[in-house]
């Protein structure tokens, strides 16, 4: 995938995340979370150049330790996944220390980057085939659909399929696609920090907007470098991600 042109706007110590909390109250972060997940929300993928420091910082900002995920051979990564609530999940993703140096650039910018944050995310329509011709139709073309799989910790095998391609949007703001066809989505039986928001920043909305529309899903967008911003609840409090 070339997620290498994704533009950076947050910066903070190497793997350590953002440290900004909320103080609202438990009643305000109920409601919130009732209505914070987007339109056929998968997952959001938060990069890090240190994934051992990022898990370690999160698991003590949280509480909440992150599952091992699995390891993507000969593409020099691996991640670690908590749940957001319902079947949205985070995949906090990095280099992989036991792997050699891949040929190519790892996944979603991780050789660029030098400070953890959410670099995409990705939505899970009904029918990805059917979803990615309503968006070419709509003038948006996510680009063509791959195979890919991965092992976890427990030796079976995942599968997915995604789009994945040089015309999908270079901000990493409007969302790939996947589809876990019969393989059991990665969000059982995960760890939870439920979701509480999510935003972005676009120095166009506008442009974003209608390219969201044309996938079927939405996002609160304001004007601003190119990011996001999310909240996660947890048992020590709202803890905010970039």
């Amino acid at each position: 995938m070339n997620h290498g042109r994704f533009r950076r706007g947050v910066r903070a110590p190497r793997g350590a995340l953002p440290n900004t909390r909320s103080t609202r109250g438990p009643v305000l972060r109920t409601l919130r979370a009732m209505d914070s997940h987007p339109a056929l929300l998968d997952h959001l993928v938060l990069a890090t150049p240190d994934l051992a420091a990022t898990v370690a910082d999160f698991t003590r900002r949280t509480g909440v330790a992150p599952a091992p995920g699995g390891v993507h051979v000969g593409r020099g990564t691996r991640n670690f996944l908590v749940s957001l609530g319902g079947t949205g999940y985070l995949e906090i993703v990095g280099p992989d220390p036991e792997q050699a140096t891949p040929d190519g650039p790892r996944p979603f910018g991780v050789d660029g980057i030098t400070a953890p944050h959410i670099v995409t995310w990705a939505i899970r329509p009904p029918d990805l085939d059917a979803a990615v011709a309503a968006a070419r139709a709509r003038g948006y073309d996510p680009g063509p659909v791959r195979p890919m799989s991965r092992r976890r910790p427990d030796g079976s095998l995942l599968s997915w399929r995604l789009t994945d391609g040089d015309s999908a949007h270079p901000s990493g703001l409007v969302p790939f696609l996947i589809d876990w066809g019969d393989t059991a989505h990665p969000s059982a039986g995960l760890p939870v920090t439920r979701l509480l928001s999510l935003t972005a920043t676009a120095p166009d909305p506008d442009e974003i907007r209608p390219l969201l529309a044309a996938l079927g899903t939405g996002l609160p967008l304001s004007a601003g470098p190119v990011g996001f911003s999310c909240t996660v609840d947890s048992a020590r409090g709202p803890v905010e991600l970039g």
